[in-house]
């Protein structure tokens, strides 16, 4: 990746129009990525990817997207985990047909099981994903995202060994979510240099010039996340997140997933350029 670019979870606010609209909204807002928002539906069909694909590529806009909301690898029910698995696949195969290069998605629950055999269970579904994914397109991501309830899988260390296991796969970081999952740590500059470093020495030096991270406000509670807030109504300190970034040098795509979400992307990318 070229630089960090900051962008918005799906159309824009201001945008007046469809998805190919709030791309081509995208540099003109002065931002430079687009997360394709697949969480209720995958609502791009093969016959359109080629005109998203377009408009990304006139409008130097990089795509990434969220698969549905409605997975868990963890799952007893075969139906539900082969399920899970078409749709993380069918979202890596749109976003492929559309120039894209990360899929990002919650990966399961823990469903009072122990965190080891959750792990091993969310692992076979992993191989499936990456064989199927690899026979259309050996270059997207798939990126498992830290998630912010207690409940779900996906502590920063579980997804770091998910990349170790797999080719083809890295964590998408979610700042937000890691501050909720851990009731309010991970909050400072220091810690936030602790992560990069931890995701470095782990998974390599390459993987810091190519990231996919999420930040919005968020309110937490006993059992982490409740639900996402505007930055400054938040106690999330994206100010010290933006100076650790700018230290490590790292690039690829910030997505904000704030209510307001291209006026928190500004509020980011503004202040990471003062530094």
């Amino acid at each position: 990746m070229d630089k960090l670019r900051f962008g918005t979870a799906g159309i824009p606010n201001s945008t007046k129009g469809d998805t190919i609209q709030g791309i081509k909204d995208i540099p003109k807002l002065g931002l430079g990525s687009f997360e394709l928002e697949f969480v209720r539906s995958i609502n791009i069909s093969e016959e359109k990817a080629p005109l998203i694909k377009k408009a990304a590529k006139d409008n130097n806009v990089i795509l990434t997207c969220h698969a549905p909301y409605f997975i868990n690898l963890n799952s007893d029910d075969p139906k539900k985990f082969h399920a899970s698995i078409g749709r993380i696949v069918n979202s890596a195969k749109i976003l492929s047909l559309c120039g894209g290069y990360s899929v990002c998605f919650h990966a399961g629950f823990y469903q009072k099981q122990d965190p080891k055999k959750v792990y091993e269970n969310i692992k076979k579904g992993f191989k499936k994903i990456t064989d199927e994914v690899k026979e259309f397109d050996k270059n997207i991501w798939i990126r498992p995202e830290i998630s912010g309830k207690i409940a779900q899988f996906g502590d920063l260390n579980e997804l770091i060994k998910l990349s170790q296991d797999f080719d083809q796969v890295l964590p998408c970081i979610d700042f937000s979510h890691l501050f909720a999952r851990t009731i309010g740590k991970n909050n400072t500059f220091e810690e936030f240099k602790n992560i990069l470093s931890e995701i470095e020495s782990k998974l390599g030096s390459e993987v810091i010039d190519n990231m996919h991270i999420h930040v919005s406000g968020i309110e937490y509670g006993d059992r982490g996340e409740k639900h996402h807030l505007i930055l400054e109504d938040s106690k999330f300190n994206y100010k010290d997140l933006m100076k650790a970034l700018k230290e490590f040098k790292v690039k690829g795509c910030l997505t904000c997933e704030s209510p307001n979400i291209e006026d928190d992307a500004l509020l980011m990318k503004n202040y990471y350029e003062s530094i």
